[in-house]
């Protein structure tokens, strides 16, 4: 049986063209993301590192959250930013940010998040929870040793205790538009009590401590994305400790994260041994738990660390596939522009 010139150029079987589909990559760490060769767009995730929380103090303010996920929210309030534009066969360098860390190091000593970024769009760090007694008065004066910071979402103010009927949100950091909002305003208690405020999260402010229950803020709620698949939420505010000056109070709590869960818990101090803020999850991007205060030792907590930031990006033809075989023709050409593994 004699074999035509069409036979001869290809691989036994029917003939298919490949069909290209869409393709997310993660990125946990920095390095660089290679455009394939027929992308000329793609949509993305960028979370940066939240801010760790305050020294008996404020929860950390989340990481700023910038999505162009078609339908999906991005932070701060805003709708879906448009895709990115891409150059074919262009290298985008992606950086990665880390979460501000936990430490019981003394008083003005920040400890922000990092920002993240892929190419052009970059998400700003979170901003670090206050410190106690750290307070700014109606004509603008600062007191006490940290305020907390500003940044992607704001970190929470620190407790007061009675240092004055100055107006809520004057202590608390301040979010980025379109990534984040601030943290919750602080509250002055009527007796000896006192409790941080939480940071602020992606989706929303955080929320105040409560010192007639001796509740630390909540921190603020972040947002869920489904690049990745499945639901993940990001970019949560850590929780505010509470504490007293001495008085026993037993059940004191600190204030529990953003309701997505991706930043960290502030501790309760009351009358036994401060123990540690809890930390933001990894690559979430959620702000740290703020630290306590007893009168046992250790007396002052670790405060939580801020989550590591995330990028994903999701490319419309970073994956191929075609059943049966190949036409030799057409495996040269996909040689050629370098999609062929």
């Amino acid at each position: 049986m004699s074999i035509t010139r069409n036979q001869r150029n290809q691989l036994i079987g029917a003939d298919h063209e490949p069909v290209f589909s869409a393709k997310v990559t993660s990125f946990n760490s920095s390095t660089n993301y290679v455009v394939p060769s027929k992308t000329t767009s793609v949509t993305y995730l960028v979370v940066a590192g939240g801010g760790a929380g305050g020294r008996i103090g404020g929860g950390g303010g989340a990481g700023g959250f910038r999505s162009s996920v078609p339908g999906a929210a991005s932070g701060g309030g805003a709708s879906a930013e448009p895709a990115l534009t891409v150059t074919a066969g262009s290298t985008v360098p992606v950086v990665v940010g880390g979460g501000g860390p936990g430490t019981t190091s003394g008083n003005g000593n920040w400890r922000p998040g990092n920002d993240s970024s892929f190419g052009p769009i970059a998400s700003v760090k979170g901003g670090s929870g206050g410190n106690r007694f750290a307070y700014t008065t109606p004509s603008g004066t600062a007191g006490g040793s940290q305020l907390a910071q500003d940044g992607g979402s704001g970190g929470g103010a620190g407790i007061w205790y009675s240092v004055g009927n100055y107006p809520d949100g004057d202590a608390s950091g301040r979010g980025t538009a379109n990534q984040g909002f601030p943290g919750g305003g602080a509250r002055s208690p009527t007796h000896n009590y006192g409790c941080a405020v939480g940071g602020g999260g992606a989706s929303e402010a955080g929320q105040k401590g409560n010192p007639d229950n001796v509740i630390g803020g909540r921190g603020g709620q972040g947002v869920s994305s489904s690049i990745t698949g499945s639901p993940v939420a990001y970019a949560d505010g850590g929780g505010g400790a509470s504490g007293d000056t001495g008085l026993s109070v037993p059940n004191d709590k600190g204030g529990a994260p953003g309701p997505g869960g991706s930043g960290g818990t502030g501790y309760g101090s009351g009358d036994h041994p401060a123990l540690h803020a809890t930390d933001a999850a990894a690559n979430r991007g959620g702000g740290g738990g703020g630290s306590g205060y007893g009168p046992a030792t250790p007396s002052f907590a670790v405060v939580g660390a801020g989550g590591s930031g995330f990028v994903a990006v999701n490319d419309p033809f970073g994956d191929f596939a075609a059943s049966s075989v190949w036409n030799l023709r057409k495996v040269y050409e996909l040689k050629k522009d370098g999609d062929w593994i």
